[in-house]
C-alpha cells in the first residue's frame, strides 16, 4: 500500500525511460500497483510501449455481489491487469486469507483468464521446528486442489520466507536453493513440470545475483526495492545479465 496515482505514474514513466536506454530482453518485468493505480499505470505502459506487465496484489474469490470493498477478476481484466498475486503472506496474516480462500481465489483468477503468482512460505516458528517443507507442500496442495491441469501453465509460485520479509534479512542462498528445488519437485509431481519459482524476501541489488546463481530462483517478487525506479531496475538488469550469460 504505497504510492498514490501521481507517484505511480511518475515511477512507471521513469522505468520506461530507463528501459528504453537499457533494454532488458532476457527477463519478464511486471508491476502490481494498488487497485486505484492500475488503470493509470496500464495507460502509461500502453501509450509509451513499455515492456512491463501490470497486475494486482489481490482479487476477490467472488465474481460480483454484496462484498463491499472487494474487486473481482472481471474488474481487473477490464482495467488491463493480466495477472494477480494470490495468497501473499500479508493477506494471509493480516486479512484472514485461509488456505480455503486461497484455493477459491486461485480458481476464480485462473478460470477468469488471469495469470497467478501463488505465494507460499513459512514463518520463523515453522522454520525453527524443521517443518518448512511440509508446511509449504501443504500450502501448494491446498491451493492446487481441484485445479484443471490446463491452467497449470498460468501459475508461477513465489516463495516468501515470512521471517525475512520487511526485516532486512535474506535467507541463506543454500536455504533458498533447498526450497526452490523442493517447490519445483512438488509442483512437478502434481503435473506442473515447467513451473517458475520466484523468491521474495528483502531482495535488493546487492543480493539478487547470488540468489539467482546460488539460490536457484528463477526471478523475484520484489517488495520495498520496487518503490523507486533505479534500485528496482538494478535488480532487473542483474537478472537480465544472469540470463544472458546462460544463453
Amino acid at each position: 500500500m504505497n504510492l498514490d496515482v501521481v507517484e505511480a505514474v511518475h515511477l512507471t514513466q521513469q522505468m520506461g525511460v530507463i528501459l528504453e536506454a537499457h533494454p532488458c530482453e532476457h527477463v519478464d518485468i511486471a508491476v502490481a500497483p494498488p487497485f486505484v493505480n492500475i488503470r493509470s499505470v496500464v495507460s502509461v505502459v500502453e501509450s509509451e510501449r513499455i515492456r512491463i506487465g501490470v497486475g494486482a496484489q489481490h482479487v476477490s474469490q467472488h465474481d460480483n455481489g454484496a462484498y463491499t470493498g472487494e474487486v473481482s477478476v472481471s474488474m481487473l481484466k477490464r482495467v488491463g491487469a493480466s495477472f494477480v498475486l494470490v495468497g501473499h503472506s500479508e493477506r494471509r496474516e493480516f486479512f484472514g486469507m485461509t488456505d480455503d480462500v486461497v484455493r477459491a481465489t486461485l480458481h476464480s483468477a485462473l478460470s477468469g483468464g488471469l495469470r497467478v503468482i501463488l505465494c507460499v512460505g513459512e514463518d520463523s516458528n515453522v522454520r525453527a521446528a524443521g517443518a518448512h517443507e511440509l508446511f509449504v507442500q501443504r500450502q501448494i496442495d491446498e491451493a492446487l486442489r481441484g485445479v484443471d491441469p490446463k491452467f497449470l501453465d498460468q501459475i508461477v509460485v513465489a516463495y516468501e520466507p515470512i521471517w525475512a520479509i520487511g526485516k532486512g534479512v535474506t535467507a541463506d542462498t543454500g536455504d533458498i536453493d533447498e526450497m526452490t528445488v523442493f517447490i519445483r519437485k512438488t509442483l512437478s509431481e502434481r503435473g506442473h513440470s515447467q513451473a517458475h519459482v520466484l523468491y521474495g524476501g528483502s531482495v535488493n541489488a546487492d543480493n539478487c545475483a547470488a540468489i539467482l546463481r546460488e539460490g536457484g530462483a528463477d526471478g523475484f517478487l520484489v517488495g520495498g526495492a520496487s518503490l523507486k525506479s533505479e534500485p528496482f531496475l538494478q535488480i532487473v538488469a542483474t537478472a537480465n545479465d544472469c540470463y544472458a550469460e546462460s544463453r
